[in-house]
């Protein structure tokens, strides 16, 4: 499963039976966590201390989990560099040091010393360093304007909050948008530039069952894979250089071998891109009628034709296998969506609780009809995507989807 990052969030539960559900988690920004939450984590069974979770003046779990590349969560298993990721992460990595020769996708690859390690041009690894609210001062100067200067005015003070908070530094900044744009978060990371595969298991353990069992659980896949992160001399980024050193981490994580039983609280830490828990029914219905079923559609038909090739061709399957790979996971994922809106009858539901929404604040007179109003906007506004919304599935599963428009 891939996710495309945003923000930096912990996920907490209970670990319980496959015949169990538990009700009781949550997902936030890891300087979001109150005294409420912890008490409910503590309850469970978290035996540490926020500042061990996220912290920017000693060492803590944020310093070991890290964004590898564009859209994958990994993290430091070593105080020299070792980092651990998914097999379908690395994916695109095994795949470009593969040939008919040395066919490390189907089967494996391991360094068996440093010097061995794989060099990727243009893979990163991010490593967060900071993280701030900084919604006041996005919004300062902007009351008294119109909505065109009001939005000159914001982008004009995010460009300066970026580069104040990375002034003098090696760092690189990003604001991002929280809870439906009602908060800005500056993120500041230290970005790592070499970026080397150490292991991955053959394909028929990395990616055992393919498509048929990628977003299902459980899952019974070796789906792992090993890179290391190096520095220069002065444990900074650094280009490639045969002289770079394995980075030392602030701090990794040990690798149990103790297991886990029911009833362990469960803690996930990583970069989960964002929630959708929050879409009204009629955001649900555009996606239930419309647009899952067309971008089911559009890439069944692309898949079709890239599985051919593959099957035919040993050279087209190496070539081809991380473009298969990517469209197939979001293909999977999107039919998963169906079923489950579909077997928890999520857009009946929540119909329901937009039905008590509107009951609640009209009977609350004219101090709840701004309330009532806002979700009637709302309503109006996804009614007036239908009209587009397979137009833009089209253009982009269809049109801009084709490789070809890499090469331009």
């Amino acid at each position: 499963m891939k996710f495309r990052p945003q923000f930096f969030f912990l996920l907490i539960s209970t670990f319980l039976s496959l015949q169990t559900v538990c009700a009781e988690e949550g997902m936030w920004p890891p300087g979001l966590i109150n005294a409420a939450i912890l008490e409910q984590m503590k309850a469970k069974g978290f035996a540490l201390t926020p500042d061990q979770i996220y912290s920017t003046s000693q060492p803590s779990l944020k310093d070991a989990i890290v964004l590898f590349g564009r859209g994958c969560t990994a993290e430091i298993i070593s105080n020299q560099g070792l980092i651990l990721t998914n097999h379908h992460c690395g994916h695109g990595q095994i795949q470009s040091h593969s040939t008919l020769q040395n066919d490390y996708l189907q089967n494996g690859f391991w360094a068996k010393s440093q010097p061995e390690e794989l060099q990727n041009p243009g893979l990163t690894v991010s490593i967060l360093v900071r993280m701030e609210d900084v919604t006041q001062a996005a919004m300062e100067g902007v009351a008294s304007v119109d909505d065109k200067a009001r939005t000159s005015m914001v982008e004009a003070n995010l460009k300066k909050i970026k580069e104040k908070a990375v002034a003098g530094t090696h760092y690189e900044a990003q604001i991002k948008p929280f809870f439906g744009g009602l908060q800005q978060w500056l993120i500041v990371y230290e970005t790592f530039l070499d970026v080397r595969l150490v292991g991955a298991p053959p394909s028929s353990i990395g990616k055992f069952g393919g498509d048929t069992d990628n977003w299902v659980w459980p899952r019974h896949t070796g789906d792992f894979s090993l890179f290391r992160i190096y520095a220069g001399k002065d444990n900074k980024p650094a280009v490639y250089s045969p002289e770079n050193k394995p980075y030392t981490p602030k701090k990794f994580l040990p690798i149990s071998t103790s297991g886990i039983k029911e009833g362990d609280f469960t803690m996930l830490l990583g970069y989960p891109g964002r929630t959708s828990e929050y879409l009204s029914s009629f955001a649900l219905e555009n996606v239930a009628q419309l647009s899952n079923p067309k971008k089911i559609e559009l890439r069944t038909k692309r898949l079709d034709i890239i599985n051919t090739a593959m099957q035919n061709s040993p050279e087209d399957r190496i070539k081809y296998s991380s473009t298969q790979a990517d469209i197939a996971n979001a293909w999977k994922k999107w039919q998963g969506e169906l079923l489950g809106m579909e077997k928890a009858g999520a857009i009946i539901a929540k119909k329901k609780m937009e039905a008590r929404y509107r009951q609640h604040f009209s009977s609350k007179g004219p101090e709840g009809k701004p309330f009532v109003e806002a979700l009637n906007q709302l309503e109006q506004a996804y009614s007036g995507l239908k009209s587009g919304l397979i137009t833009f599935e089209y253009q982009r599963e269809a049109v801009t989807a084709n490789t070809i428009f890499g090469l331009v």
